[in-house]
């Protein structure tokens, strides 16, 4: 019985040393210069930052036409000025301030904020989009429309500098390379750009990413805001949204997580395939020539698509040989169709000799 309650005393002990370091460690955090300055001071900072004013609005609709033909250009250049204007991460740091402190009037500001832009990003770009009509996506377009872990890991770094330069006046200029680095306003303007095509599968996409940057950047600054020591509400509403920002983390890593995989898987093959492609017969300098090819692996077993213009005629056993290949350097089978455009070269008549 003693021996129990010698135990149960040394645990006890080890539980509060745990804790006493701990709190030493936060106030070392703080004493070193975090939390730079006062709690009210920074909460009137982001109120009035997570106010929809016309300045505001101008800036998201400026932002999202610059974005909007950037991305009707394919130009990374153009895109990239329309990231710094960064209307949408202003209120968002006031989402995640509100969060914590239970601050129900910032929270009700930021929120309405963060959803007319959101909504005003995707009706220009639809608009845009409709007007002028936009058949065929470019790089700008499809990069955005399948987002994977790589990306919410992004949104949680750029997000973490941006708390933090909040609380840290003399780094405020980080905010447009954070900016860029997380990209809220060109997803929004995918969605509403393909939307206005009826492309519903790559408006889900865009719209995951600008969601997955939405939760990884409120998250992040929470982190920061939290190491700061100004979280300053009850333990259960700290509870709570911590239960809450991670289910919503949970709930992307999902689809995050198999679309990372996808990339890493087609990343894998992609290489051996080209290897193949290129020094196989269906490449012959003047006589065949391979213009585009894909994979396919929704479809079981995979199937390669390959385009290509030849003089000659291809044979299934060509066909079947190539697979054979394939399977060899892959390790399992793929099915192989080939598109054949035959083709005649035509040359001006030689001028005779005088």
């Amino acid at each position: 019985m003693e021996d129990q309650k010698n135990q149960k005393a040394q645990k006890n002990q080890k539980t509060q040393k745990t804790k006493t370091r701990v709190s030493k460690t936060l106030n070392l955090v703080r004493n070193f210069g975090l939390k730079a300055i006062p709690i009210m001071m920074v909460r009137n900072s982001l109120f009035e930052e997570s106010e929809l004013t016309l300045n505001f609005l101008v800036l998201i609709i400026s932002s999202c036409l610059i974005a909007t033909f950037g991305l009707v250009l394919n130009s990374a250049a153009v895109i990239i000025g329309a990231m710094i204007i960064a209307p949408l991460m202003l209120p968002l740091r006031g989402l995640s301030f509100a969060t914590l402190e239970g601050d129900w009037e910032l929270l009700r500001r930021s929120f309405v904020s963060i959803a007319v832009g959101t909504l005003l990003g995707i009706s220009c770009s639809w608009l845009v989009g409709t007007v002028i009509g936009f058949p065929e996506f470019g790089a700008q377009v499809l990069a955005r429309t399948k987002p994977n872990l790589i990306d919410l890991l992004v949104a949680i770094v750029a997000g973490g500098i941006s708390g933090f330069s909040k609380i840290r006046p003399s780094l405020e200029d980080a905010v447009p390379g954070t900016a860029i680095a997380v990209a809220l306003m060109p997803p929004l303007c995918v969605v509403g750009l393909t939307l206005s095509q009826g492309e519903w599968t790559l408006s889900q996409g865009a719209f995951l990413l600008y969601i997955t940057n939405l939760i990884g950047i409120n998250l992040a600054c929470m982190i920061v805001y939290i190491f700061s020591g100004y979280a300053q509400s009850t333990e259960l509403s700290r509870s709570l949204n911590w239960g809450v920002s991670l289910v919503l983390i949970a709930v992307l890593v999902v689809p995050l997580g198999l679309t990372f995989w996808d990339v890493l898987e087609q990343g894998r093959v992609e290489e051996p395939v080209q290897e193949l492609i290129n020094s196989s017969l269906f490449n012959k300098e003047g006589v065949r020539e391979v213009s585009d090819w894909n994979i396919d692996r929704t479809k079981n077993p995979p199937e390669i698509e390959i385009a290509m213009r030849s003089i000659e005629l291809i044979t299934p056993e060509q066909v079947k040989e190539f697979e054979d290949a394939v399977e060899i350097k892959l390790g399992k089978p793929f099915k192989v169709k080939v598109d054949v455009t035959p083709f005649i070269p035509v040359e001006s008549p030689k001028l005779k000799a005088n």
